[in-house]
């Protein structure tokens, strides 16, 4: 990229650029030939490259955004005053653009922790699970119990004991879709590779019950994992001292486990983004793309996620499906969501949020074509429900809300050991039992927010770094956190309060 120009043009079919920083009314684009801006521009949100008619299409990255209001001079503002959804066919053309993945040369390892069952974990906590909000606060007080400076001095090889609580598992139907997608969800918790030992707690009337969470979920009571009903027990203090018992019997066995080279292969990692600008989809997101398509290369697995938030972009996807039934998941889905927000008298086409709109962002097209940026070009594998274990490996896709802790915590349940959460805005995130990884789409905001973002992708917009290099930089950060580096987010303690489970069903 050039470091001197004033702008960004993604596609030459493009009817609009993108300011590398703020620019003022009467400002000379030289690099577009002396075009002059009629309004003032802030960074990241897009000026007019030409005339465009009251009800044309407006395009970025080559795709349409939306369409104008209004008409639209050379050097306007293309912005929320002059540019809104609007309604048109995309082509699926199913498997088009669907090429198979070379392998890598030679294999690279990171240094991970092997279950008996062959499981791969990248970080090795205990976990304790709440079945319902009624066992949250006795989960809380069993998790403080070990949180005191040397409480685990005797066991380095535990990373923590994680709480694990949510706010629902009652007052719903005990056999709708809304409780067997919950008891997924915590099923994928309690199984996670990166849980050495689970403890399962549950008050004992709720609709959630222990024990058909156990059938459903395929799970085995034993001495790591280990289920505690709070009526059974006697109570919230008599449950907590057994907790801690059955947490300092699981800790010796915990603290056996041993880092050892094992094959990339054995990453799994969701890809998030949130609190986007107009820079996202042109640096940090195209850059963890590379290192998708890196990590692909070498057998692991990337997790693309937030059904909204590629609405309008999903055709992009459907070109890359491996085959026609893959691509038409991902319809499936997209056509759920527009009768389930028309149900709720919503829309799946609406605005970004105001971050995102104070960041260059107008529509939900506009933001999904930059976040389908994060899936690289390697080939869709699969389509998955809300956290349904992912059992094939590549790219594949599985169905959440836009809302990034929701859609992270069905990515974890689904088996991710991992998460590269890419931000414009600076959002402050973590997701235990999986390390976050945090990358910054602009420079400004990533000084701004040093502590809590791990890479610069603003370098690209800078000049001083390409996309590859970024993604390269980023493949190797995964290697490094996801054998024991500390992420920013893990420094900060960031990761406790971020299981959302996705609830749908009526609550009653």
């Amino acid at each position: 990229m050039n470091s001197t120009s004033l702008t960004i043009t993604l596609n030459d079919n493009d009817d609009v650029a993108i300011a590398r920083s703020a620019l003022t009314a009467g400002t000379v684009i030289e690099e577009l030939g002396g075009l002059v801006l009629r309004d003032d521009i802030p960074a990241a949100h897009k000026v007019a490259l030409r005339h465009i008619q009251p009800g044309s299409a407006v395009r970025r990255y080559g795709q349409i955004i939306g369409f104008a209001t209004k008409e639209i001079a050379p050097g306007d503002h293309v912005h929320i005053q002059n540019m809104a959804m609007g309604e048109f066919a995309r082509d699926y053309a199913f498997g088009t653009d669907a090429k198979p993945t070379e392998a890598a040369a030679s294999q690279v390892t990171f240094q991970g922790f092997r279950r008996s069952d062959g499981r791969v974990a990248t970080r090795n906590y205990i976990g304790v699970i709440s079945t319902v909000n009624c066992s949250a606060t006795v989960t809380k007080l069993v998790t403080q119990h070990f949180s005191t400076p040397g409480a685990l001095a005797a066991y380095p090889n535990v990373d923590g004991i994680v709480p694990i609580t949510h706010s629902f598992g009652c007052c719903i139907d005990h056999n709708g879709e809304g409780i067997q997608q919950l008891r997924r969800t915590i099923g994928g918790y309690a199984k996670h590779p990166n849980f050495a030992g689970v403890l399962i707690i549950g008050l004992g009337c709720e609709a959630n019950q222990m024990g058909a969470m156990f059938i459903a979920e395929g799970m085995q009571p034993g001495p790591l994992m280990v289920p505690l009903v709070m009526q059974e027990q006697g109570g919230t203090q008599k449950t907590v001292d057994a907790a801690i018992a059955a947490v300092q019997k699981m800790l010796p066995v915990a603290n056996q486990s041993v880092r050892e080279p094992l094959p990339i292969s054995h990453l799994s990692i969701a890809l998030q983004c949130g609190g986007s600008d107009g820079y996202s989809g042109i640096t940090a997101n195209p850059a963890l793309g590379a290192a998708v398509d890196l990590l692909v290369k070498h057998g692991g697995t990337a997790i693309l996620t937030e059904t909204p938030e590629i609405y309008g972009a999903e055709h992009l996807l459907t070109r890359r499906a491996i085959s026609p039934e893959v691509g038409e998941k991902i319809v499936e889905r997209i056509h759920w969501w527009e009768q389930y927000a028309d149900r709720e008298k919503g829309s799946i086409d609406n605005n970004p949020t105001p971050g995102n709109k104070a960041g260059g962002l107008t529509t939900i097209l506009e933001k999904s074509l930059g976040a389908v940026a994060k899936s690289g070009s390697s080939p869709l594998m699969g389509v998955y429900r809300y956290a349904e274990p992912v059992d094939v490996k590549g790219l594949v896709f599985m169905d959440a809300p836009g809302y990034d802790p929701m859609g992270a915590t069905g990515q974890i349940a689904s088996g991710a050991n991992l998460v590269v959460f890419t931000t414009g805005r600076g959002s402050c995130f973590g997701a235990k039992p999986a390390p976050s990884i945090k990358v910054a789409t602009n420079t400004s905001m990533y000084r701004r927010m040093v502590d809590d973002m791990d890479i610069n992708c603003g370098e690209i917009m800078d000049g001083t770094a390409t996309v590859e290099q970024k993604g390269e930089e980023i493949f190797r950060m995964i290697i490094e956190v996801a054998s024991g580096k500390e992420s920013k987010s893990e420094a900060l303690g960031v990761g406790n309060e971020e299981f959302v489970p996705w609830m749908i069903g009526a609550q009653m």
